[in-house]
């Protein structure tokens, strides 16, 4: 996509679900290991789990789940029975579910103050506006495109609602590249130690351990995956 068009649009994308995915909320008790999500991007019901995420300041490793992926699909149909998602793992508590609603639930009552707000409330407007934020990137982030496992899992500092993060997420996602995500969303904790580490407060930043690499911007970032992962460079 041609990039103005490209950060237009995914702009349009975190417009239309509002400020509440730019800030951490109230929080509850933290996890020891960071969740599990698996995941893809452009899936209105995977966006909730993800706000969810960015908005209890919580960590996950993420396994994205294209059309057409091989291996993480297997496994959420191995574990759970069915290629449905989201599919959240708890490693702390040994829960394991689908559906969008109970998962943004079970995020709160576990480490949240028990109340999803409004805009992850479950109903017919929470989603439309999500179904409504993917129509504007139809496309990005939802097939699978041939690609080079990585050995170990990327990182990614993020949060949700960027338009920058985004694009870059949606490269993982097609890649089926797993990651561990750091959400830093306004007023995260995590942000003094994130600029301790990156020098500076911006994002998305990605760490590949596996080529000792570590890099701001979404373009620089994008190219940088598919020239070092994707089978068709």
């Amino acid at each position: 996509m041609i990039r103005p068009l490209d950060i237009i649009t995914s702009l349009a994308a975190s417009a239309v679900r509002g400020l509440a995915p730019t800030r951490v909320g109230s929080l509850g008790p933290r996890p020891g290991k960071p969740v599990e999500l698996y995941e893809f991007e452009g899936c209105p019901f995977c966006r909730k789990a993800r706000e969810a995420l960015t908005i209890l300041d919580l960590d996950a490793n993420i396994f994205p789940c294209p059309k057409g992926g091989p291996r993480f699909r297997e496994v959420v149909k191995q574990r759970g029975g069915k290629a449905l998602f989201p599919y959240l793992v708890d490693p702390n508590t040994g829960k394991e579910m689908y559906e969008s609603d109970d998962i943004v639930a079970y995020l709160y009552q576990q480490y949240g103050d028990g109340s999803p707000p409004r805009l992850l409330s479950p109903g017919i407007v929470t989603n439309l506006t999500a179904s409504l934020a993917s129509g504007f990137r139809p496309v990005q982030g939802i097939r699978y495109r041939e690609a080079r496992a990585p050995e170990q899992p990327l990182e990614l500092y993020s949060f949700e609602s960027s338009p920058f993060c985004r694009i870059v997420r949606e490269a993982l996602s097609s890649l089926e590249l797993p990651y561990l995500l750091h959400n830093v969303a306004k007023n995260s904790h995590k942000r003094e130690e994130f600029v301790k580490r990156s020098a500076k407060m911006m994002v998305p930043y990605l760490i590949d351990p596996n080529t000792d690499t570590a890099m701001f911007e979404s373009a620089d970032i994008v190219r940088y995956l598919e020239q070092t992962y994707a089978a068709d460079s």
